[in-house]
């Protein structure tokens, strides 16, 4: 079994701490490693290219299972024989073997190069998103809001890349009891959640209807379709939402927090499942 490769690289910078001579101090400093990964579907001794995306190098087997299952193209972790990731340091190329062919439709296969901000691009209509999906997540998860409230500390605390390099998202998997049980940081925030996802799905531990997705930034429609694809029924983020995560939460029964910081959170979608909500909820912003 390979190592995972570098997440971080030392890079020269010049560093200004005021005055009137900037930039005048030789310095070193540790930035996030960005690289592109091949994503392949394979079954005996064929394969196909499913996406390139660029991702943080590391839990690659993880990012690529969590991937396909979020597009749909893998339901079943049985139906996985293994995953090849990359052999060595500098190569680019994960492939999940399948125990028996898998059909690739069209519509679903990406267009185009996903850059690490980018989670449903080079696919068509949202609204083709939607209904792949169908129904709302099953979960009779309730929670106190004050244990929601604790999840983006307890997800810094598990942030080993931020501390070193202050350039990663993380996406974290919390059981009702408020204990970490996933954690993955990546330079896309999509990676991140797929990473946790993908190992939850190489597990057979799919759907994952008594678990909360917390994670380190905004929330947008790709993160709360991968939380619905995962049976995940509360996502936290400790930024904002965006308008189309509203709705598709509201859509697919997810409850959906925001600003989730300081003590605080604004709830946008479902809040049956939060208890006793700070009374200062309201003015989280």
């Amino acid at each position: 079994m390979t190592s995972d490769p570098p997440s971080l690289q030392t890079v020269d910078a010049t560093r200004w701490s005021g005055g009137a001579a900037p930039f005048e101090v030789p310095a070193t400093d540790e930035v996030v490693v960005e690289e592109p990964l091949e994503i392949r579907l394979g079954h005996g001794d064929r394969w196909e290219v499913v996406s390139v995306t660029m991702r943080t190098p590391g839990d690659d087997a993880a990012l690529a299972a969590g991937f396909l299952f979020g597009e749909g193209i893998l339901t079943d972790s049985a139906l996985v024989d293994r995953v090849d990731p990359p052999e060595a340091e500098g190569d680019h190329v994960v492939t999940v073997w399948t125990r028996r062919p898998v059909a690739l439709d069209p519509a679903r296969r990406r267009q185009y190069f996903v850059n690490s901000s980018c989670g449903v691009c080079g696919r068509s209509l949202v609204k083709g998103l939607f209904a792949e999906l169908g129904g709302p997540v099953q979960s009779d998860l309730t929670l106190p809001a004050s244990t929601i409230v604790e999840f983006p500390a307890r997800l810094r605390a598990r942030q080993r890349l931020f501390d070193r390099s202050g350039g990663v998202h993380a996406a974290g998997l919390f059981d009702p009891d408020g204990s970490v049980t996933e954690v993955a940081e990546d330079v896309g925030r999509h990676n991140a959640v797929d990473k946790v996802v993908g190992r939850r799905f190489l597990d057979g531990a799919l759907p994952a209807r008594r678990s909360v997705l917390q994670i380190s930034g905004r929330v947008s429609f790709e993160i709360v379709q991968k939380a619905a694809s995962a049976g995940i029924p509360i996502v936290a983020a400790v930024s904002a939402p965006s308008s189309l995560a509203v709705t598709a939460a509201d859509r697919w029964g997810i409850t959906l927090a925001g600003f989730v910081r300081d003590g605080r959170l604004n709830v946008y979608a479902h809040p049956e499942r939060l208890r006793a909500a700070d009374p200062r909820s309201d003015s989280a912003r």
